[in-house]
């Protein structure tokens, strides 16, 4: 066998190896964070946060924000991006509404299929057109959010109330919102799929090299639109999620959703650069944020302190910020061990 033939040797991947190290030890941080937060509030707050009324309230409301964060993950870790789910949830729950009079599952799926079809545009032009993820999801952001204004008549649009469409703000089982066990049950099957099947596999394999991946024979453009069109799906569900929570979807319904998924997924561990991420982590990344913000409440009415709602996008753009210089400490440290 010559040296060209020679299959590589394992120190040629131990950078991205030693950087997934390090990034699920920031995961198993974050956990450990998460827990003594809960504590936390636990022996501040008293039965009023630890209340089943206050955790199934925070995990109905969680459910949008981890679904959109869910398509992010799979879309990050092919090294993309998505800035349109914030506008694909508003498109989603308007549709849903339109749908509504046909029942839960109808409206439902009317959402979902509105938010597959954007993530497909989204696929085109990135996988045949060859355009950067950044530019064609902040284009369709700015349209998607046209067309939901237009859908609503840029005043907002209220689902029909005579259907079972909005059972999901009261259906319970095993004492949770139905919202939140299916989210669970999402969250689980796509750590699943990352983990055990070819398309995970994939998926990482683009993320970390994607001209590697082509070299493989891997079918890189049907990975890549494959993920943009889930991210829609699973976008267009928290919409649909949303109008059947609150009844009606407002005109400036998602925004900032994007930004959200992101620190989400970014807190969770999952590279920016792609190759090496979690799901499940990304759960731990959206409770966190979110019993964040839980805290600032209940901090507000204990009138120690009082912090306006405004501060939440500071937070989570601090947050996002911190996280990411983190991660870049992080990687470099790892491939500098690794070099020298």
């Amino acid at each position: 066998m010559t040296t060209a033939d020679a299959p590589p040797t394992p120190r040629r991947f131990a950078p991205r190896a030693r950087a997934a190290a390090a990034l699920q030890q920031q995961g198993a941080l974050i956990t450990l964070v998460l827990v003594l937060l809960l504590v936390f509030g636990a022996l501040r707050y008293g039965s009023d946060f630890a209340t089943g009324f206050n955790l199934q309230s925070v995990l109905a409301d969680d459910a949008k924000y981890a679904l959109v964060a869910l398509g992010m993950t799979f879309v990050i870790m092919t090294g993309g991006i998505d800035l349109s789910v914030g506008s694909v949830a508003a498109l989603g729950g308007v549709v849903a509404a339109q749908q509504s009079s046909h029942g839960f599952f109808v409206g439902t799926m009317a959402g979902v299929l509105a938010g597959a079809a954007v993530g497909l545009v989204n696929a085109f032009f990135v996988t045949r057109l060859r355009l950067q993820p950044f530019i064609v999801t902040l284009a369709t952001l700015l349209a998607v959010r046209g067309l939901a204004l237009h859908l609503a008549d840029v005043k907002g649009i209220s689902a029909d109330s005579s259907s079972n469409f909005q059972g999901l703000a009261s259906w319970m089982l095993l004492g949770l919102p139905v919202s939140a066990l299916v989210v669970i049950l999402l969250y689980l099957i796509g750590e699943g799929v990352l983990r055990w099947t070819p398309f995970g596999r994939q998926v990482l394999a683009v993320g970390g090299n994607e001209d590697a991946a082509r070299l493989m024979g891997l079918r890189v453009d049907a990975v890549k639109a494959a993920v943009y069109v889930l991210s829609g799906a699973l976008a267009g569900l928290a919409g649909a999620f949303l109008c059947a929570q609150t009844g009606s979807v407002a005109t400036g319904a998602g925004k900032g959703w994007e930004l959200s998924a992101i620190a989400a997924v970014v807190v969770g561990g999952t590279l920016l650069t792609g190759g090496v991420g979690s799901v499940l982590a990304t759960g731990v990344g959206v409770g966190l944020l979110q019993l964040l913000f839980n805290l600032i409440t209940f901090e507000n009415g204990e009138h120690v302190i009082t912090i306006s709602h405004y501060w939440e996008d500071v937070i989570r753009g601090a947050f996002l910020l911190v996280v990411v210089l983190l991660q870049v400490r992080i990687v470099r440290r790892r491939q500098r061990r690794v070099t020298s």
